[in-house]
């Protein structure tokens, strides 16, 4: 079982790899030359899986700035909707979920 200290190190690793990642993104997304049509839609394509990738990380980051929060709180590893322990197996699987399974599902 991961300690509460274990799990912030690592949600904050995240967050600094979802963060770089990110700005790489919008670098990519920001670097586009002049091409014809047909370079056009592929370029178009890859655009869109890279901002669904983006939006993606967003939330995430959301998510672990949210757990985060709950830490500094004292309120994380508490169902934010039921109010019961959110079992620590769950937490080591989704350690910035909100929710316990029952409220999950």
């Amino acid at each position: 079982m991961t300690s509460q200290a274990e799990r912030r190190v690592e949600m904050q690793a995240r967050l600094a790899d979802l963060t770089t990642r990110l700005q790489q993104i919008e670098a990519e997304l920001e670097t586009h030359s002049d091409r014809d049509w047909e370079e056009m839609a592929a370029a178009r394509e890859a655009d869109e899986v890279l901002e669904g990738m983006g939006v993606s990380g967003q939330q995430e980051i959301r998510m672990i700035q949210a757990a985060l929060a709950r830490m500094d709180a004292g309120e994380y590893g508490v169902c934010t909707k039921c109010g019961i322990e959110i079992a620590p197996e769950r937490l080591d699987v989704l350690p910035f979920t909100p929710f316990c399974s029952k409220c999950a599902a």
